[in-house]
């Protein structure tokens, strides 16, 4: 809205002609973003539900009675400032209809007496992994790149749409099983959410650079880039308030929207490995956890069995890690893996 705005006051010149600037959309769209979110979340978050607790998660009773579901507060900001600084195009103003069903659910969850169903929540979660999916590509061909393959592939929406749908549905559930830990959920997805934008802005999304890579150049990496530093805001003042010891909890109605969003930045890269770059410690210390249940569940494979998920439980239980340690250590991992998983995916093709 205000890239439309600005292309139709640029005739005036001066700071009008700022509003089509991309970095300073960005930069508005962050800022705004966070300061909203910050400033809306205790004035409203005695209107969501309470903890009630997790079963044999560690420290659970130390959460029962605090706000859940924050997501439902700064969730709804996300998608109005996102709508306000992207410049417009179908597939945002879709995709946030995906977001917001996918927070809806996430409530929910949190406010039902002992939760909704794992299948009941995990069939959910695949429908909007499936329609984000459909909204990515358009039902038309889309061009990925992967390692050690210098060219870029070319994939019908017939394959792209079910390996697309699967992607994010993991990267939905292994959100959710991180949050957990006071910070640790939100600083995770934080990161990995601002190495995504700055490969759609500077990588992907930047002619030159895309062609001295070997990558392919995608029109849109800009403006998906605007879209992913305004959820890094809403994360960052959410994060004002859920820093230890935390007021608030974005549960549910928070982890699985930006687990969704976090799929489909790594997918509008173009590049679905980009997950586990991006997204490593988050995928071990939840996606492993769901691996082990599954096998364990339908082929009776004892895998891990001495091994507690999420894994930010067992480092806690077993090794006596306090909440703290267990947000810096995870940080460090993931700050220092990436760029060097980053560098790595890029110059091996």
């Amino acid at each position: 809205m205000l890239h439309e705005l600005g292309l139709a006051l640029g005739f005036l010149g001066g700071p009008t002609r700022l509003l089509t600037s991309y970095i300073f959309l960005a930069g508005v769209g962050t800022a705004l973003s966070a300061l909203v979110t910050w400033y809306a979340l205790p004035r409203l978050w005695h209107l969501l539900p309470t903890d009630q607790g997790r079963e044999f998660a560690v420290d659970a009773e130390k959460s029962i009675g605090k706000p859940v579901s924050g997501g439902l507060i700064f969730v709804p900001i996300f998608v109005v400032v996102a709508l306000l600084a992207t410049p417009f195009d179908i597939r945002f103003l879709e995709l946030m209809g995906c977001v917001l069903v996918a927070m809806m659910v996430g409530y929910y969850d949190d406010a039902a007496e002992g939760g909704w169903s794992e299948y009941r929540l995990g069939a959910i979660d695949l429908g909007v992994a499936v329609v984000a999916s459909m909204i990515i590509c358009q039902m038309e061909d889309f061009t990925i790149w992967l390692p050690l393959l210098k060219e870029a592939l070319v994939v019908p929406p017939i394959l792209f749409v079910p390996a697309a749908s699967v992607l994010i549905w993991v990267s939905i559930n292994a959100t959710n099983c991180t949050d957990g830990v006071d910070g640790l959920s939100a600083s995770l997805t934080s990161m990995a959410i601002l190495f995504l934008g700055a490969t759609l802005y500077g990588i992907v999304g930047h002619q030159a650079i895309a062609a001295y890579l070997l990558v392919p150049h995608y029109d849109l990496g800009a403006d998906w880039a605007i879209l992913a530093f305004v959820l890094v805001g809403c994360l960052a003042g959410y994060l004002w308030h859920n820093s230890y010891p935390s007021a608030v909890l974005m549960g549910d109605a928070g982890s699985r929207p930006i687990g969704l969003m976090l799929g489909v930045f790594a997918l509008a890269c173009g590049n679905p490995f980009l997950i586990l770059v991006v997204e490593f410690v988050v995928l071990v210390n939840g996606a492993t956890g769901m691996v082990k249940v599954a096998l364990l569940r339908f082929f009776r494979i004892p895998i891990f069995s001495s091994i507690r998920y999420p894994l930010h439980d067992h480092v806690r239980h077993k090794y006596g890690w306090s909440n703290t340690q267990v947000l810096v250590r995870f940080m460090l991992l993931q700050a220092l893996g990436t760029p060097i998983l980053m560098v790595l995916l890029l110059k091996i093709r």
